[in-house]
C-alpha cells in the first residue's frame, strides 16, 4: 500500500509539471517596444549647456531612433506634442512646416497638439497643417481627442480633416494591435489663452475613447489592444493631472506626458498604467520595454538614452536641417537684417539654467537683462519716457551661453507667439499703470510664484523686498521707481507710470484678480488713465521709426549690439533691485504692512479672544460644580 501510494503521488507531480509546462506553453508572451518624446519646442540644433556640452538636436536623435528601430524593428516611435516653438526654426511654423516634416524624417509614426502649437493662433495652426500636407514629405499621424474648434471654426475642421487628425489611430506592428490616442490637459489649455479651441473633459474623453477604440480591436483583432495615450497634461513632483488621469480611466496601459517638461528616470505606475517622461527640447530619447501577455503589459526595461556629444549626426538629417536654416535666414531673418549664426556680443557670465530662474524667488542677472532690453527698446521706440519694464520667468525659454551670443540663442530666448502683424515672436507694448496698480504687480512677484513658479517677475526701473515669512498678498516692504545714477523715487498711488512687457505678459494682467483671490489688481491704462480692456491690448503694440512691431526677442538682440561687442560688466552680478529674505522679526513682519496682514491680526486676536472667554467661563462652570458638591 506504501508502495502504491508513493507511485500516485509520483503520477500525480509528473501529470501537474506536464500541465503547467502546457499551460506556459499556450501563454505567448510579447515584448513591445516605445520611443518616446514630447515638448521638442523645434530643437533641430543641439543646445549648449552650463557644462559647456551640448544636448539634443534632430541630426543626433535620428541616428538614436534608427538604432533603436533596428534593434526593435516593430518599435513605435511617439511623441507628447509641444514640437514647435523654442528656435527660429519655428519662424517657418504657418508656411513650412518644418517640425512637422522633421518629425516624418525622423520616422515618428504618432503625435499630438501641445499649447505652444497654438501659439500662431487656430489660423497659424491650420496654415501648419495645410503646408504639411501639400509639402508631399511625409508626416507623423496626429490625434487630438478633447482639445477641437467650435463647430462653426470651419476653416480649422478643414484643415484638420485635411492632415487627418483623429481622436485616436488604430496601429498594428508586429502583430500587435495598438490604440494611441490625444488628450490635452487643463492648465495646458490655460498657456493657450489665443488657441480659439473647446475644452472637452480630459477624464471623460479618455473614458469614451478607450471604450470605443478597445471595442473596435476586439472586433477586428480577437483580442484587446495595447492603449497609449499621448497627453499634454503633465506630472509634478510625481503627482499632476496625468496622474489623476491614470487613476479614474480604466484601461491605459502607457501615458506618454508632456507638458511639464518632467524627466522621469523610471515610470510612475497608477492603476496599471505607466507613465513615462523623457524631458524637454530633444535631450533625451525615452525608450519603455514591456512585455504582453493575456493578463495585460509589464514593465520591462525603461531608459532615458542622452542626446548628448557622443551621438553622431546622421548626415541625411544634418543637410536636411541645414537647407532648412537657409530658408529661415532667407524668410525671416532678411527682415530683419540679421544672419542665423551671426555674432552679438562676447559673454564672459555665468548666467542662471531656465531650471535655476524657476527653482527660487531670487534676482537673476539672467531677467535683470531681459528687463533692461525692454526698458531700452522702450525708450529707443517711445517718446514718452519709460519707467518700469518687466519680464516673466513662464516666457523666458532658454539661456544664454558663455562665449558668443548668437541671433539664433537670442531668438531661443524670447522665442515665444506672434504678434498682430502675423509675424513671429511676441511684440512689446507700452501701457500705464497707477502706482498702487504697480505695487500690486511688484506684489504679484513676492506672492504668487510658491504657487506658479512660472509667475516669478523681474524688473527694471524699480527696486523692492519682500519678506517670504509675511502674510501673502502683503510680503512687500518696501517698493521705490529707480532712476538713472541710482536716484531712488516713493511710487505715488495716484499717479500714472509708463510700462513696457509682453504683449503675452500684458494679455495675463487679466488673472492677476482672479488668481490673488481679488485681493491685487492690475489695470493695464492709455496715456490719460482709462483702463484697457485686455482685448484690447494689440492697440498698445510697440512700433519702430518704420512701423514695424518690435518683438520681445528683436529687442534683447539690438540691446546686446548696443553694447559694442562685449557683455556689460553689469550683469557679472546682481545689483540689488531685488531682495528675497526669510524673517520672522516682529518689526520685518509688520513694516509698511497692508489690509491683508491687519485683517490676519484680527482674525487672530478675535480667535484669542474667544479661546479667552471659553477658557473663563469652563474655568466658572467648573468652580461652581465643585462648590455644590
Amino acid at each position: 500500500m506504501r508502495r502504491l501510494l508513493c507511485l500516485v503521488m509520483l503520477l500525480a507531480l509528473a501529470l501537474s509539471l506536464s500541465v503547467s509546462q502546457v499551460w506556459a506553453a499556450d501563454e505567448t508572451v510579447e515584448e513591445i517596444t516605445i520611443l518616446y518624446t514630447h515638448d521638442m519646442h523645434s530643437s533641430f540644433l543641439p543646445k549648449e549647456g552650463p557644462d559647456g556640452h551640448s544636448r539634443g538636436g534632430y541630426a543626433r536623435l535620428k541616428t538614436l531612433i534608427d538604432e533603436q528601430k533596428e534593434e526593435h524593428p516593430n518599435a513605435l516611435v511617439l511623441d507628447g506634442g509641444d514640437f514647435s516653438m523654442g528656435s527660429l526654426f519655428q519662424t517657418a511654423y504657418s508656411t513650412s512646416a518644418l517640425e512637422l516634416r522633421a518629425m516624418g524624417q525622423m520616422g515618428y509614426d504618432v503625435t499630438t497638439f501641445g499649447n505652444h502649437e497654438f501659439d500662431y493662433r487656430a489660423s497659424g495652426l491650420a496654415d501648419m497643417l495645410y503646408a504639411a500636407v501639400d509639402s508631399g514629405d511625409p508626416l507623423p499621424a496626429i490625434v487630438d481627442a478633447n482639445y477641437l474648434p467650435p463647430q462653426e471654426d470651419e476653416e480649422t475642421w478643414d484643415a484638420l480633416y485635411t492632415y487627418g487628425v483623429q481622436d485616436y489611430r488604430i496601429l498594428e506592428r508586429g502583430g500587435v494591435p495598438y490604440v494611441i490616442f490625444g488628450i490635452t490637459g487643463v492648465d495646458s489649455d490655460e498657456c493657450a489663452p489665443m488657441s480659439g479651441m473647446e475644452l472637452h473633459d480630459p477624464v471623460e474623453t479618455a473614458k469614451r475613447v478607450v471604450k470605443e477604440a478597445t471595442e473596435q480591436c476586439q472586433t477586428a483583432y480577437g483580442e484587446d489592444p495595447v492603449v497609449i495615450c499621448l497627453s499634454h497634461s503633465g506630472t509634478e513632483n510625481g503627482k499632476g493631472e496625468d496622474y489623476e488621469l491614470a487613476q479614474k480611466v480604466d484601461g491605459i496601459d502607457v501615458i506618454i506626458s508632456g507638458h511639464t517638461h518632467t524627466t522621469l528616470e523610471q515610470p510612475i505606475e497608477v492603476n496599471d498604467t505607466y507613465i513615462v517622461s523623457a524631458g524637454e527640447n530633444s535631450k533625451n530619447l525615452g525608450v519603455l520595454t514591456l512585455t504582453r501577455t493575456q493578463d495585460g503589459v509589464e514593465l520591462k526595461d525603461s531608459r532615458l538614452v542622452p542626446v548628448d556629444e557622443r551621438v553622431p549626426e546622421d548626415p541625411e538629417m544634418a543637410a536636411w536641417i541645414e537647407a532648412a536654416k537657409s530658408q529661415v535666414e532667407q524668410d525671416y531673418l532678411a527682415d530683419f537684417d540679421l544672419e542665423f549664426d551671426q555674432v552679438l556680443v562676447n559673454n564672459p557670465y555665468q548666467f542662471d539654467t531656465v531650471d535655476e530662474v524657476y527653482d527660487t524667488q531670487h534676482e537673476s542677472t539672467l531677467g535683470n537683462l531681459l528687463a533692461d532690453a525692454y526698458y531700452w527698446a522702450g525708450n529707443q521706440a517711445s517718446q514718452d519716457p519709460v519707467d518700469v519694464a518687466l519680464t516673466a520667468s513662464g516666457v523666458i525659454r532658454d539661456t544664454f551661453p558663455k562665449g558668443p551670443i548668437t541671433v539664433s540663442q537670442v531668438f531661443n530666448v524670447a522665442s515665444l507667439g506672434i504678434g498682430a502683424d502675423g509675424v513671429p515672436g511676441y511684440p512689446l507694448i507700452s501701457v500705464y499703470l497707477t502706482g498702487k496698480d504697480l505695487k500690486n504687480a511688484i506684489e504679484v512677484d513676492a506672492s504668487v510664484p510658491p504657487l506658479m513658479s512660472a509667475a516669478q517677475l523681474f524688473y527694471s526701473g524699480v527696486g523692492y523686498s519682500f519678506n517670504t515669512n509675511r502674510m501673502i498678498f502683503d510680503k512687500v516692504d518696501y517698493a521705490v521707481l529707480m532712476r538713472e545714477g541710482g536716484i531712488t523715487e516713493p511710487i505715488v498711488d495716484d499717479q500714472l507710470y509708463h510700462v513696457v512687457t509682453g504683449l503675452y505678459i500684458g494679455q495675463m494682467l487679466g488673472a492677476v484678480e482672479s488668481s490673488t483671490f481679488n485681493i491685487l489688481t492690475v489695470t493695464p491704462r492709455d496715456a490719460q488713465g482709462n483702463p484697457i480692456d485686455i482685448s484690447q491690448l494689440e492697440d498698445y503694440i510697440l512700433h519702430d521709426d518704420e512701423g514695424n512691431e518690435v518683438k520681445e526677442w528683436y529687442a534683447i538682440a539690438s540691446y546686446l549690439q548696443s553694447m559694442g561687442g562685449e557683455m556689460d560688466q553689469k550683469y557679472g552680478q546682481t545689483d540689488g533691485r531685488k531682495l528675497v529674505y526669510s524673517s520672522w522679526n516682529p518689526v520685518s513682519l509688520l513694516k509698511n504692512a497692508g489690509l491683508p496682514t491687519f485683517v490676519a491680526i484680527l482674525a487672530l486676536v478675535i480667535v484669542v479672544a474667544l479661546l479667552v472667554v471659553m477658557v473663563v467661563l469652563v474655568r466658572k462652570f467648573i468652580l461652581r460644580r465643585m462648590r455644590r458638591n
